[in-house]
């Protein structure tokens, strides 16, 4: 399929994809916030990861709310329909815009889940808020301290988030980013996804056109930029001690063995984070987005495991 340069423009390209769901903006947190939302029943909160936006979770979407639940997938701060603010992509202050929506859509809690930085915010959002937190579901992520300490210490999680230090460099990254109407973002799309389910040209080019959003690749990768840099700074170890907490909410943690980002031994820890019952899946032949590469399967996990859990 020959991709449209036209077609990336923020003019030409709409990230409020048509679809049985209602879209609307919520305002939280200081921001504006896209989301789009499908069904009736107790709230599930969708979040996605990168280099995605919210329809990502469009299978999870009409599944959720063919079994009697809320679903709402946001758009984070920075992509999709959502602000583009000049700062707040501190993992906190990203935690505290999910709380935000979640008071936004008027409900006293709800169920969290996220996918890679989606993931790793729900981990945070739960610690720090955990009254708005029901339930979490964490989909090929760490927590966050088990992220830190392998990416300082396992050689092998290093490589394979080569890609996070290479966002360190000032504006050279979002140039790439740019380069062949966001070539990269299929290429890593492609390399990140495992071998049974490769994403489809439809799709490819749907997350290329919205990195093409304006101000888009820069604002979706701050949030690594703060994750490496704080590594020595205050506000990094301010964190880590913040989330040096157990969680007491009930945990499914869902994580494809062939995920080649986010490293299976990494997440594997996690669970010593949660007082609480924690269920760990592992999916065999699985990369870095179960969701998406086997979504029926996933949906169907998701619905089981919510059920058991009410």
């Amino acid at each position: 399929m020959a991709f449209d340069p036209a077609a990336s423009s923020a003019e030409a390209f709409d990230p409020r994809i048509d679809g049985p769901w209602t879209h609307r903006d919520l305002a939280a947190n200081g921001a504006r916030f896209h989301i789009a939302e499908l069904g009736e029943g107790p709230l599930v909160l969708l979040v996605h990861g990168w280099p995605q936006f919210w329809w990502t979770w469009r299978h999870q979407l009409t599944a959720l709310a063919a079994a009697g639940y809320r679903a709402v997938a946001v758009d984070l701060r920075g992509v999709g329909g959502s602000d583009r603010t000049p700062r707040g992509y501190d993992p906190s202050n990203m935690a505290l815009d999910l709380t935000g929506v979640i008071r936004s859509l008027g409900v006293a809690d709800a169920t969290l889940v996220g996918h890679d930085w989606g993931g790793f915010l729900a981990w945070t959002a739960a610690a720090m808020r955990p009254a708005l937190v029901r339930r979490l579901v964490v989909v090929s992520s760490a927590h966050p301290r088990s992220l830190r300490r392998s990416l300082l210490r396992d050689r092998r999680q290093i490589v394979a988030a080569e890609h996070l230090l290479g966002f360190q460099r000032p504006w050279v990254p979002e140039r790439q980013l740019a380069a062949g109407d966001a070539a990269l973002v299929a290429q890593y799309l492609r390399d990140w996804t495992g071998p049974g389910r490769q994403p489809s040209e439809k799709e490819l080019l749907t997350y290329r056109q919205a990195m093409m959003l304006s101000n888009t690749r820069h604002c979706s990768i701050e949030p690594y930029r703060w994750l490496m840099r704080s590594m020595g700074r205050p506000d990094g170890f301010q964190f880590a001690r913040r989330m040096d907490r157990k969680l007491r909410v009930p945990t499914l943690h869902v994580h494809g063995e062939n995920d080649p980002v986010l490293l299976p031994e990494t997440a594997l820890g996690s669970g010593a984070y949660v007082d609480a019952p924690y269920d760990w899946r592992p999916l065999d032949g699985i990369g870095h987005y179960p969701h998406e590469e086997e979504p029926d399967a996933f949906s169907d996990l998701l619905l089981e495991w919510l059920k058991t859990r009410q």
